[in-house]
């Protein structure tokens, strides 16, 4: 995830340092195996705020039991999908 975010960082930054930059980067980005890695990065950081959401409510004593424990990782499975599928929409419209 490191790299990926790295690597986001990057383009952000190339795309804002001047228009043919940002053209360039576009072309680029107009490659689906290029689309796709970038979706992969954005997957990964989507569970991870999600799980990471998940823990915080945790230690405010939130979903503690067991019951609660398979209900928070059944929610957060299914919002990380959500948001990995919504994501993914994005991209390629």
């Amino acid at each position: 995830m490191l790299a990926g975010i790295l690597i986001l960082l990057w383009m952000l930054d190339t795309s804002l340092s001047s228009e043919q930059s940002f053209n360039e980067l576009k072309e680029t980005l107009s490659n689906p195996v290029i689309t796709f890695v970038v979706w992969g990065v954005l997957a990964a950081l989507a569970y991870h705020t999600v799980a990471g959401l998940r823990h915080l409510l945790m230690d405010m004593g939130i979903g503690e039991s067991l019951e609660g424990g398979r209900a928070g990782a059944k929610a957060v499975v299914a919002l990380a999908i959500l948001f990995i599928l919504l994501i993914g929409g994005y991209l390629i419209w």
